[in-house]
Formats: structure tokens, sequence, C-alpha cells
């Protein structure tokens, strides 16, 4: 009898990469919130990737769906939220995504629409980003007819994009394979995009990686992320090279 795979890197607690090229993501998550049940907001789940079996959530404000309040009011506006998570965890079931975009929505007026992701390190980069970007052709499907009846009412002209951390750098990728005036998508336009401390990182190390050790994540924690995410031989550390269970993943 062989013996059991053993656990050869754990980042934060969170994530458990084993020695027979396994992944683990502990779902039972201490967060410092919980969600919040706002009733002004209405919120359920699609799929939009079928091949990828990946879902979103769609977030709208409860007083668009009474007939009462349709009459006379302006289209709204669309807000896609990518969540952080460093590419390797999160859902759009966590709390901070969660809160965040009901929040959007409630303040804004919108239908905000949270797309979730493929993840590292079983899908490595750039997935996140291809998914990025099939989340928001899924609304040129919706804006071309028969879709979602929660898009009657919403004006595909004005799309806008926000992502924090990971979700950021997400944004950003969704931003430059658009381009400018997003001119592919019509009728659905991206009128601006918003990234909240976004999460980059390269070969080289970055100033602000070089700065204070940050409360949640060390430099190593950060090295073994973007080890996790990079496709082999993207990200070098000589600080303490390639981690095991990269080596074990890639033969996997």
């Amino acid at each position: 009898m062989g013996s059991l795979p053993e656990v050869v890197e754990d980042c934060m607690g969170v994530l458990q990469l084993f020695s027979d090229g396994t992944v683990f993501r502990h779902q039972n998550i201490h967060f410092p919130t919980q969600p919040v049940h706002d009733q002004s907001v209405l919120h359920k789940d699609c799929l939009f990737s079928e091949p990828h079996d990946l879902r979103l959530r769609l977030y709208k404000p409860a007083s668009a769906l009474n007939d009462d309040h349709r009459r006379g009011r302006r289209r709204l506006p669309v807000i896609f939220y990518f969540r952080g998570g460093g590419f390797c965890v999160g859902s759009r079931d966590w709390p901070s995504c969660h809160n965040c975009c009901q929040r959007l929505s409630s303040a804004l007026d919108a239908v905000v629409v949270a797309p979730d992701y493929r993840m590292a390190p079983e899908d490595r980069l750039p997935a996140a980003m291809d998914d990025g970007v099939a989340a928001v052709t899924w609304l040129q499907s919706q804006a071309a007819g028969g879709g979602d009846e929660w898009f009657g009412d919403v004006d595909f002209d004005r799309v806008f994009v926000v992502g924090d951390s990971s979700g950021g750098n997400i944004a950003h990728h969704v931003a430059v394979r658009l381009g400018t005036g997003s001119l592919g998508l019509g009728p659905v336009r991206v009128r601006g995009y918003v990234l909240l401390a976004p999460f980059f990182g390269g070969v080289s190390r970055t100033e602000s990686e070089e700065g204070p050790r940050e409360e949640m994540m060390s430099l190593e924690d950060l090295d073994r992320v973007l080890e996790a995410v990079f496709a082999r031989g993207r990200r070098q550390r000589p600080s303490i090279g390639e981690p095991s269970w990269s080596r074990q993943l890639q033969e996997a």
C-alpha cells in the first residue's frame, strides 16, 4: 500500500497542495464580516460559461422589478465586479464580494454582475483573464435578445468594469483585450474601468513589493502565490526558489 499524499505547501492555511498534485481549498474560513441581507437588492446566480461550468451572480435593486417603478424610470447601467483572491481562492459567495456588490447595486441604482473565474494552480494564468472577457461577452449575448429578464431595462451603452486586488488585474486585461470603446461588443459599450488596489506582479520585484510587510500576506506568501498562478518559468524567485508543489503540479 502506498503512502498517503502529504501537504507540500500550505498557503496561509487556505490553500493546500499535496505531493500527488492535488489541491485543497478550505471552505470553513473565518471572515471578519458576515453576509448582509439587504432586502432592497435582489440577487440570483446564472451560468455564463458552460465549458468551464462557471457562474456569475446578478444583483438588481428590488424596486427595478416592480412594474409601478418601471414607468418613467431611466435604464440601469451595468457594473461588472471582479473579486480578489490572489487568483487562487475566493468565490462570489464570499461576504466581502457579496456585500460589496449589494452596496454598489443599491447606491448606484445599477445591475451588478459578479463573475467567478477559473483559479490557479489547476488553471494558471491567463485562464482568469479569458474568463473575464467571456463574462463581458456573455452580456453581449443578453443584449441580443432572449436573455435573462433582469436585463430588460438596462442600458447596455453604459457598462463599467470594476476589480479589486487580483480582480483589478483581470479588469486591466479585459480593458486591454477589448480595446478603446470596446467596439467589437456592440451594442454593449464599456465606458470605464476602476481598479481597486490591483494586484500586479512580474519576473522582477516591484517597488511596492519591497515595502513594509502587509498584515495578511508576507513577501514569501506573495512569492508562493505568484509561482502558483504563472506558467512555468514566468516567475523565478531566487529568494525561495521553485516551490516543490510547483514541480509536482507540472509533473501530475
